[in-house]
């Protein structure tokens, strides 16, 4: 399907590796121009950057600064019409909730919350100007499954959620919708990776780290991660003013299956 987003502006945050790369990928297939920020610019990010409209720029979305830069970035390229927030990261706490150290509190929500709410903000004007635009942010299947594993994720994601919520409705009059997609367990260095979910409760409970990766599969009906490819394409569907034209305030769970609510 057409998505009509040929042309139109787009920053993706955290575009270097997993879902933001893949993000990046779908949305310059088709037509998008877009500004793909990472922290580094990995070899698979230049690629694209070589291969399609991407510009690939290093940017910690962490220093308040940054955000203003990106959207400097993208008005040079035309009228940004797209925002995808997508950094973020993970720290299980095998420990427990005790070992949580302010530090770790503030931190956590530094890069789970706050990028996304700093550089929404700073992008908001262009996207007024725009007079159609669409804010997509990744969150996470832990903002409504909360799990004391990730305890200060869980909390900093349920959080990132509900600002999504409250400001869907104070801009939503003036053509911007705001979304958020939550990823259950996605095949990414993230979960599989060194030093990934998998890898680090299987050092911390002393299990084999397959053995680990064969449970989070099992807890899905599907009985699979879910690839960074499919949540790409529901970012890219909500960013699409012609198929997801009424669409917002609205969060989309893709975890096959993982929770059981309603």
């Amino acid at each position: 399907m057409d998505l009509a987003l040929d042309g139109v502006v787009a920053i993706v945050t955290g575009a270097g590796r997993g879902i933001g790369l893949a993000v990046a990928r779908t949305l310059a297939a088709e037509g998008v121009r877009v500004v793909a920020a990472s922290r580094t610019i990995t070899p698979a990010l230049a690629r694209l950057g070589q291969e399609s409209d991407v510009e690939a720029v290093v940017a910690d979305l962490t220093d308040p600064a940054v955000p203003e830069d990106l959207v400097d970035r993208a008005a040079r390229l035309g009228s940004l019409r797209v925002l995808v927030n997508n950094v973020g990261g993970v720290h299980p706490r095998p420990g427990g909730f005790a070992t949580v150290t302010d530090d770790a509190w503030m931190q956590t929500f530094q890069l789970d919350a706050m990028t996304a709410i700093r550089m929404t903000r700073a992008a908001l004007p262009a996207l007024r100007d725009a007079g159609r635009a669409s804010v997509v942010t990744v969150a996470s299947v832990n903002a409504r499954h909360p799990d004391p594993l990730v305890i200060d994720y869980s909390a900093a994601k349920a959080a990132l959620v509900s600002f999504s919520k409250s400001l869907s409705k104070e801009v939503g009059p003036d053509g911007i919708r705001v979304n958020t997609v939550s990823p259950g367990p996605v095949a990414t260095d993230l979960w599989l990776g060194d030093g990934g979910v998998a890898a680090t409760l299987s050092t911390a409970g002393g299990a084999d780290r397959a053995d680990v990766v064969s449970g989070a599969e099992a807890s899905m009906v599907t009985g699979r991660f879910t690839k960074p490819e499919e949540v790409a394409a529901l970012v890219a569907f909500l960013a699409s003013d012609l198929v997801a034209g009424n669409i917002t305030g609205a969060d989309f769970v893709v975890d096959g299956g993982l929770t059981a609510e309603l």
